[in-house]
C-alpha cells in the first residue's frame, strides 16, 4: 500500500511521541553552520581529497569549482536539511512529507514499516530513500540509494552511490525546536562516520512558496557563467 492509501493509514500504530508537522528554518548560532567543511583529524579517500584540493584552490582564485546546485543541478541530502532556507513539514501515520524553500526540494520519510527497497531494482536519487521508526523520544531515519553524479558536499566533496546517512530526530524547548543528529558514512569519499549536529526553530508565520532554477535568473552566478563559457 502506498503510503497515503486511506487502508494504509487507518491501521493501528502505536502514537509517535511528535508531530512535526509545521514549518522549520535552520536555527543559526554557534557551532550550528550549515555549511560542510572536513572536521580536524577526518581523511578523505584520495578520490575525494583530489576533488576538495582543486576546490580550495579554485576558491582562492577567486573561482567556483563543481558548483551544480548553481546550474540548477538538484542537492540532494544533506544539502536540502542544512541550508538557510525553510522547509514545510506534513506527518500523517504513514510518512513525512518535506518541502524546502531551496528548489522546491521534496523529500519523504517512510514510517509505515516498509524496508528499504532491494537494491537491485531501486532507482537512486538525490534524496535517497529514507525509511524511519521510532525509538523512544526520537526519530530514528536511515537513507541511502543516492545518485553518484552531480552531487557535491560543500567545498567539493563528492558523494557517491555508496553515501548513507542515519538521522535520529527530537523536539526540544517544549516543541519549539527540532534537533537533528546526522551520521554520514560514504567509503568512497571518506574513512569512518562524519557526525553533526543541526538545530531548526519552528516557524509559524512563514510559508513555503514556488521556486524554481532556471539558468536565465542565474546568469549573475560565477558557477553559469563558468558553464556558459565552456569551462
Amino acid at each position: 500500500l502506498g503510503a497515503l492509501a486511506p487502508a494504509n493509514i487507518a491501521k493501528n500504530r502505536p502514537k509517535p511521541p511528535f508531530d512535526l508537522t509545521g514549518t522549520w528554518q535552520h536555527g543559526g548560532g554557534q557551532n550550528n553552520n550549515f555549511r560542510f567543511s572536513p572536521p580536524d583529524g577526518f581523511r578523505l579517500t584520495p578520490f575525494a581529497q583530489a576533488h576538495f584540493d582543486a576546490a580550495r584552490t579554485a576558491q582562492a582564485a577567486g573561482k567556483v569549482y563543481q558548483d551544480d546546485i548553481g546550474n540548477c543541478w538538484p542537492a540532494g541530502l544533506p544539502v536540502i536539511m542544512t541550508r538557510v532556507w525553510p522547509i514545510a513539514m506534513v506527518q500523517v501515520p504513514t510518512a513525512i512529507y518535506m518541502i524546502s524553500g531551496f528548489m522546491n526540494s521534496i523529500r519523504i520519510i517512510y514510517l509505515d514499516g516498509r524496508p528499504h527497497t532491494d537494491p537491485d531494482v531501486v532507482v537512486p536519487s538525490f534524496s535517497g530513500e529514507s525509511i524511519g521508526h521510532w525509538e523512544n523520544d526520537a526519530l530514528v531515519v536511515d537513507t541511502r540509494y543516492f545518485v553518484d553524479d552531480h552531487h557535491w558536499l560543500d567545498g567539493g566533496i563528492p558523494l557517491t552511490d555508496k553515501f548513507q546517512m542515519i538521522e535520529r530526530i527530537r523536539l526540544i524547548d517544549k516543541g519549539a525546536t527540532m534537533e537533528v543528529e546526522y551520521t554520514a558514512t560514504d567509503p568512497k569519499s571518506w574513512v569512518g562516520e562524519w557526525k553533526w549536529t543541526k538545530r531548526f526553530r519552528r516557524m509559524d508565520d512563514t510559508d513555503i512558496t514556488e521556486a524554481s532554477c532556471l539558468p536565465d535568473l542565474n546568469e549573475h552566478m560565477p558557477s553559469v557563467k563558468a558553464e556558459h563559457s565552456g569551462r
